[in-house]
């Protein structure tokens, strides 16, 4: 199996309907796409799937020493094999990877975020960055692309943020801001056993509207023609919000009965394809996919 073969794989494995996106991609920003979620996934799996913190530090401590093996020509993984060939291509550089790193090694010493600035320096590492990466890999023209690119990042990781807060919770892990628990009146402890609230129902929309408000923000920058349309808009965010109740049950249903979150304490939309955990790279690549190559349209 060559290194490419590899990172196909593990890119398929997923399971996600993004992967074959990939293939309407020309073939050098296809392989080096598929290469650099592979990276996201290996580094996701250690904090993920192995649960002795001591082994998992000492997994993301090869990695970065793996990092500067890729970008000095002799890597022994096959991802950093494949990413060879694609740093120096699309001269991705080696802080990106190791900040991405740096993302996931905080989910394996840290549960709570105290305010918004610790969460978005969060949001950054492990997605924001993912953004800046796909950027270059896409193409652009306009250098407002690499603001755009990092600030979409960002806003698809608070909205996964949102998405999960259940399964992250029987994870341990609270991504809320305590500073937003504390305005809204929500314990700690209550999202921990997944105890639904009118007060918990008015943190989640002020936390979804955050998430839009980033992905405004987002299109704000990109400075070429008519904005994107958001991934989730207010109004969905609204409406998502008003229309759920607690099921004790299943967790959280609307009013017709659908379940919105079995896994879940709480879902944005089902028009949102995330996966369960705190971080999903593929929304952030595909969204950059075809929202930030302008480049290669204006080739055409």
């Amino acid at each position: 199996m060559t290194p490419d073969e590899y990172c196909q794989q593990k890119a398929a494995a997923s399971g996600s309907s993004f992967y074959y996106a990939f293939h309407f991609l020309p073939p050098p920003r296809r392989r080096a796409i598929t290469a650099l979620y592979a990276f996201c996934r290996e580094v996701d799996d250690v904090v993920d799937e192995v649960h002795d913190e001591a082994v998992a530090q000492t997994k993301l401590a090869w990695w970065r020493q793996e990092i500067a093996r890729t970008f000095d020509g002799s890597p022994q993984h096959p991802v950093a094999q494949a990413l060879v060939p694609v740093v120096r291509e699309f001269a991705l550089p080696q802080e990106h990877f190791q900040t991405i790193i740096d993302g996931m090694a905080m989910d394996l010493g840290q549960t709570r975020y105290l305010d918004f600035a610790a969460l978005e320096l969060y949001c950054h590492r492990v997605a924001g960055v993912v953004g800046l990466l796909s950027a270059e890999i896409f193409g652009y023209t306009n250098p407002a692309t690499r603001g755009y690119a990092r600030d979409l990042g960002v806003a698809f990781q608070l909205t996964n943020i949102c998405r999960d807060v259940g399964e992250d919770a029987r994870r341990g892990r609270i991504y809320l801001p305590q500073e937003d628990l504390a305005r809204f009146g929500v314990a700690a402890s209550s999202i921990l056993r997944a105890e639904y609230s009118p007060a918990f129902q008015s943190l989640m929309k002020f936390e979804f509207d955050r998430a839009t408000d980033w992905v405004k923000a987002a299109g704000a920058k990109r400075a070429w023609g008519t904005p994107p349309r958001p991934t989730l808009s207010a109004g969905q965010h609204q409406a998502g919000t008003a229309r759920m109740s607690a099921d004790p049950a299943n967790g959280v249903t609307d009013p017709t009965g659908r379940v919105w979150g079995h896994d879940n304490l709480f879902v944005a939309d089902s028009s949102v394809h995330v996966t369960n955990g705190g971080f999903n790279p593929v929304l952030t690549i595909m969204a950059l996919a075809f929202r930030t190559a302008d480049a290669a349209a204006r080739s055409l």
